[in-house]
């Protein structure tokens, strides 16, 4: 019998059909556990006897896979807080899978204090942490977190001089991770009955949707004479680079494709297959100004992805896993939370940074830009717009103005770039314009 224990935290469609997916697809674990703060879910899951339900979209099918084993502790509940404490000490891989990294220090029963009081305790030889939370530093910031409820005398574990303090975290490695896989949780009763999707457990009317693509990266594991359970991701020295891939490329164009797709009247992310103008207007912002900005910078890595040949096999995949019609993502989905994803570091202008640094022309995500503008300023008030910019219109916003909307939502930041970026997402509105009655 294996002496792996995992626990993880949050039992969304990434948990259920990634991690404890592949925890207990590897045989290699004796307990699975998850922390899961929604009592519908955990009554569901223990109705039915640790036996839950995944969906997965590959690309000529949906596949129902059936998961075994699994143990749901509510950390509100004090009894099952201490179950999950215990186990916490015995765990040799833990995973957060959580809607932001904000939700880490949240008080007594939050994820650093719960697995502080863990590692205050543990037992185990080894533990490794993963974060797969979509922010770039989110082991760093865990680890943070649960340092400062050990009274830990270092910033990092990954720090090979640091100082560990009381509590010795020499054996206890926190882990960024690059998550490209696509998942949704489906609750409209005749969608799920129309697509044929299994619940996730009888009794609860919700459906976990993820793609089949699984090669995740993760940060390369230090711990000496450590073999994690999970055996299937892949290990890499410095994340950074493919972090910025996802960023820039993976997450820039998805949402490109659903500012645009929303303005074209698409309701399903398949529905745009069939639209080669708009394709086209992606394929390029995804090859020409990504690519060629991620493969200007890093080229000298030598990984393969980082080449001209490379990037374009990564591009073309993506488009083609984003419009799946077995995933049958919504545009909805795609363009929801428009403030964030026209943040300045964020995929859409972020990306246009980074391609004017290396001298790329961001035309096509520039486009992007301004239809994430019209989607904004039409949903002013629920995008908390000021009522000064309310009456902007994308059509006459001249350097001006532009610069005040952008300032705001940049919370007054003006990055060097800001005179170009502003001049290019003028020029995309014709393009636009042009692109919409294609």
């Amino acid at each position: 019998m294996s002496e792996h224990v995992f626990v993880g935290f949050g039992f969304g469609p990434i948990q259920a059909g990634l991690f404890a997916k592949e925890a207990f697809q590897s045989g290699h674990f004796q307990r699975i556990v998850v922390a899961e703060i929604d009592p519908r879910l955990v009554d569901a899951v223990r109705a039915n006897h640790g036996t839950y339900y995944v969906n997965v979209a590959r690309s000529d099918r949906v596949e129902t896979l059936r998961i075994d084993g699994i143990e749901l502790l509510n950390p509100t509940d004090p009894k099952e807080a201490a179950a999950l404490r215990t186990t916490l000490a015995q765990a040799t891989e833990i995973t957060t899978c959580l809607p932001s990294v904000n939700f880490y220090d949240s008080g007594a029963a939050g994820v650093a204090a719960l697995v502080a009081e863990g590692l205050r305790r543990h037992k185990a030889e080894a533990t490794i942490v993963y974060a797969a939370e979509n922010h770039n530093h989110a082991a760093e910031i865990l680890e943070q977190a649960v340092g400062r409820r050990l009274g830990v005398g270092r910033a990092s574990s990954l720090a090979p001089q640091g100082r560990a303090g009381t509590h010795d975290l020499r054996r206890v490695q926190f882990l960024n991770t690059v998550i490209g896989k696509m998942s949704q949780v489906v609750t409209d009763p005749r969608e799920i009955a129309e697509r044929g999707l299994a619940l996730m457990a009888p009794g609860l009317e919700r459906a976990f949707l993820v793609e089949e693509f699984n090669r995740i990266l993760v940060t390369r594991t230090t711990l000496p004479d450590f073999v994690p359970g999970i055996e299937v991701f892949i290990e890499k020295d410095d994340l950074l680079p493919f972090e910025e891939a996802k960023l820039y490329g993976h997450n820039a164009v998805h949402a490109l494709l659903g500012f645009l797709g929303m303005l074209k009247g698409y309701g399903k992310m398949t529905a745009l297959r069939s639209d080669e103008p708009l394709m086209h207007v992606a394929r390029e912002a995804f090859l020409r100004e990504s690519g060629g900005a991620l493969v200007h910078k890093y080229a000298s890595l030598g990984d393969e992805l980082f080449t001209e040949a490379g990037y374009e096999r990564y591009a073309d995949d993506l488009l083609e896993r984003m419009t799946n019609p077995y995933l049958a993502d919504t545009v909805t989905r795609a363009t929801r939370d428009v403030v964030r994803k026209l943040g300045a570091n964020d995929r859409i202008f972020g990306t246009m940074s980074l391609a004017l640094e290396h001298d790329i022309p961001p035309a096509k995500m520039a486009m992007g830009a301004v239809a994430g503008i019209i989607l904004l300023l039409a949903n002013a008030a629920e995008g908390r717009l000021p009522q000064e910019l309310r009456s902007l219109h994308w059509r006459t916003l001249d350097a001006g103005s532009l610069t005040r909307l952008l300032s705001w939502l940049w919370q007054n930041q003006s990055p060097p770039l800001m005179h170009r970026i502003v001049d290019c997402t003028l020029r995309a509105r014709e393009s636009l314009a042009e692109l919409l009655t294609q």
